[in-house]
C-alpha cells in the first residue's frame, strides 16, 4: 500500500470541493489524460468519472467509481484501468486550522493483474505519483475560485 500525506494551505472545504467537482479529476490525478463525463450525483456513492488514461495513441478508457463519501473529510474510490487492474483509493482530509488542510492518500491495488504481482517497486512508483498527484491537487485548492 501508498501511503502520502501533504498540508495543505486552504481550508478543508475549499480541498474537497476541487475532490467534488469531477471534471477536475485528469487535472490531478496523474495518469488521467481527459474527463469524457462525470455522473450528475458525484461524489456520493456509486457515481462514476469516465475517463480516458495513458497517452497518445495508447489510450484506455475507463472510470472511477466512488465507493464512500463523507463531505469534506473522507472520499474512497476505486479507479479502474482494465485489463491492468482496479486499485482503492482513500482520501482523508484534516481541518488543522481554518486555513490549513492534511490530506492522507492511501492506495491499494484491489483487482486484477496488477494486484497479483504486488511489490515493493509498484508500492514505491505509486508513492511518487500520488506525491505529485497531492502536489496538483494542492495548487487547484489553493489556487480555487469562489464560484459565483
Amino acid at each position: 500500500m501508498a501511503i502520502v500525506n501533504k498540508t495543505i494551505a486552504a481550508p478543508i472545504e475549499d480541498v474537497f470541493a476541487v475532490l467534488a467537482d469531477g471534471w477536475t479529476y485528469s487535472d490531478w490525478v496523474v495518469g488521467t489524460a481527459h474527463v469524457r463525463d462525470v455522473d450528475e450525483h458525484w461524489p456520493a456513492r456509486g457515481a462514476k468519472i469516465h475517463f480516458k488514461a495513458g497517452v497518445w495513441p495508447m489510450f484506455v478508457k475507463d472510470s472511477t467509481v466512488v465507493l464512500s463519501s463523507d463531505p469534506p473529510h473522507e472520499l474512497v474510490v476505486q479507479p479502474r484501468l482494465r485489463p491492468l487492474g482496479e486499485v482503492t483509493v482513500v482520501i482523508r482530509l484534516t481541518a488543522l486550522d481554518t486555513s490549513r488542510t492534511r490530506v492522507t492518500f492511501a492506495e491499494d491495488f484491489a483487482a486484477g493483474p496488477l494486484r497479483w504481482v504486488r511489490t515493493k517497486l509498484n508500492d514505491l512508483v505509486l508513492h511518487y505519483r500520488n506525491e505529485e498527484s497531492l502536489a496538483r491537487l494542492s495548487d487547484l485548492a489553493v489556487n480555487r475560485r469562489p464560484a459565483h
